[in-house]
């Protein structure tokens, strides 16, 4: 897919069961196998974190800390995540380069993440819950775009539908990322480069487990 492409219309009815599923979710399970992908790869997943700190840094000192150009680009730093993620549970082998397949799908995945967060916080401002409820509900949007090469607004709807159907269990596992990566800001913000890998390939991890991997290249 061309970094630049909007992504394309994916039938619907290959999501019918995801949508309509009861989903036991197993949290722990999920930070488990996450931390041993972290584990097995721990020098490439630290020097991409690195990477990723150093991109913020820079974009920051250029916008004078607004964060919007960091915010441009974040999407595709975090499908590399994803994408490193989906390689290592198919036991297929990993380069470094591959961390950066995310900007392969630039276009959606910026046009999803601007979408989300305009959606997010006009909930948030018009009510709370709503906005909570968005929040949580466009967790798995990132990889149905990288999965399906699907646009922007339809993987944001599917996600939606797919978590709706079980909100209650993603919010509680959006509280244990939130949770841990709290834990690695206050360790002097160090320990993001530990919690920040593993909680982005255990939501990964969950998003294999209750919607499958539709494909195996990226």
């Amino acid at each position: 897919m061309a970094a630049f492409d909007f992504g394309e219309k994916v039938d619907p009815h290959l999501f019918e069961r995801a949508v309509i599923a009861t989903t036991s979710m197993n949290i722990q399970q999920y930070l488990h196998q996450a931390w041993q992908m972290f584990r097995e790869n721990i020098g490439a997943f630290l020097g991409f974190t690195l990477t990723l700190f150093a991109v913020w840094l820079a974009t920051s000192m250029v916008d004078a800390g607004s964060s919007l150009l960091f915010s441009a680009i974040a999407a595709p730093f975090y499908a590399g995540y994803s994408i490193v993620a989906f390689k290592l549970m198919l036991q297929q082998p990993v380069q470094f380069n591959d961390f950066f397949r995310g900007f392969n799908y630039f276009l959606p995945l910026f046009l999803a993440s601007l979408a989300s967060s305009l959606v997010v916080t006009i909930g948030f401002i018009l009510l709370l819950l709503p906005g909570i409820y968005l929040a949580v509900s466009y967790m798995f949007t990132t990889f149905l775009v990288i999965d399906y090469r699907m646009e922007f607004w339809q993987a944001m709807e599917i996600s939606r539908k797919i978590i709706s159907h079980n909100w209650f269990a993603f919010l509680l596992f959006a509280f244990v990322l939130f949770f841990i990566n709290l834990i690695g800001v206050l360790a002097f913000g160090i320990g993001l480069l530990v919690t920040l890998p593993v909680t982005s390939c255990a939501v990964a991890v969950a998003y294999r487990e209750i919607v499958g991997l539709n494909s195996s290249t990226w």
